[in-house]
């Protein structure tokens, strides 16, 4: 008599497709990626005293920040929605709610722009940030230095070469220097560009209208030679400082070409709290962006989904909740706490 015809039948392996295995098993060295990150951010928080924490001075906005979170949010809902719509075979409802995931994507990324945009225009960027006084005024000198040599260049009319950079009188640029018909390129330093713009001015040939924007130019040059005496005697205090830049930037002479110069004000760990908070909101966004990627594949398909894409939705779900629940930690440790 045999036994065999009625023993039950046993599989092995976990009773999960193979894909969905793999996605957890790959949310799971995620988990371990970004907790490395929010544990050092955690760490070297809580071993600076004095880190930044005024949003005023780090241009953070909390109302930006909840506004992403509820975006995620209701993301990671739309998801669920059009799982629903994959597993009753209502592909044009999948379809319909997969394309709102997407666009909360954008819109995310969008405000993240804007948030990102705010800290490149207040230069709050690593390596770029003075934390002490001295390093404040040092920052403005060398950004009021830049614009001198720039403005210098610009009515100079000189073709600078690849990579020229204003701020370093030891670069050359090539001055055109034009005998009859033909043209040659003179290379010389921004301290020549400058004596053949002083000659110029003191030419009886140069035009009013030219003589205007070099007596401008030679007015700010002077000025920023005095400022920059002072800093190197150490006889200017930052307040006085911003208070000296404030004033050159309302004079309409040459107010507008001082707008690269910051008003300064130095920040304590300043670029480290710069450098770890583009590194745990640009890795999000990272992740973000290859959700998206994610999402078009399945919404390129159009009327072609079916359910065989079923198992395709559910784990790509199952990464965008991931990203949300990241995000749902960076929300308050970066701009709550």
């Amino acid at each position: 008599m045999s036994h065999d015809s009625h023993s039950p039948q046993y599989r092995m392996g976990l009773p999960i497709p193979h894909s969905k295995l793999g996605m957890w098993l790959f949310l799971a060295t995620e988990i371990m990626f970004f907790s490395a990150f929010i544990g050092a951010y955690i760490v070297l928080r809580a071993g600076s005293p004095g880190w930044p924490t005024d949003a005023e001075v780090t241009h953070i906005r909390v109302w930006a920040g909840g506004l992403n979170t509820f975006v995620l949010i209701l993301s990671s809902y739309f998801v669920v929605l059009a799982l629903e719509g994959m597993k009753a075979e209502n592909f044009a409802k999948a379809r319909r709610y997969l394309g709102l995931t997407l666009l909360l994507a954008c819109v995310f990324l969008g405000i993240k722009a804007y948030e990102y945009s705010g800290k490149f225009s207040h230069d709050i960027l690593p390596g770029h940030i003075p934390e002490t006084p001295r390093m404040a005024i040092t920052k403005a000198m060398t950004e009021m230095n830049q614009v001198v040599d720039g403005r210098i260049i610009a009515l100079s009319d000189v073709k600078p070469p690849e990579k020229l950079d204003p701020a370093k009188p030891e670069e050359t640029a090539v001055l055109p220097e034009t005998n009859g018909a033909e043209t040659k390129e003179l290379e010389t330093p921004i301290e020549e560009l400058r004596q053949l713009l002083q000659t110029e001015l003191d030419s009886p040939d140069t035009s009013e209208k030219r003589k205007k924007e070099l007596t401008a130019l030679f007015a700010l040059d002077s000025k920023f030679r005095e400022l920059n005496q002072k800093a190197l005697d150490e006889s200017i205090t930052l307040s006085e400082m911003n208070e000296e830049l404030a004033t050159l930037k309302k004079d309409p002479q040459y107010g507008a070409f001082l707008a690269p110069v910051h008003h300064l004000q130095p920040i304590i760990y300043g670029n480290l709290f710069a450098s770890v908070y583009f590194l745990l909101t640009g890795f999000h966004a990272l992740h973000v962006v290859i959700g998206m990627l994610l999402f078009i594949i399945v919404l390129v398909q159009g009327k072609r989904l079916c359910e065989k894409w079923s198992d395709y939705v559910e784990n790509i779900g199952l990464y965008w909740h991931f990203v949300d629940l990241v995000w749902i930690f960076l929300f308050p440790l970066i701009y709550i706490i």
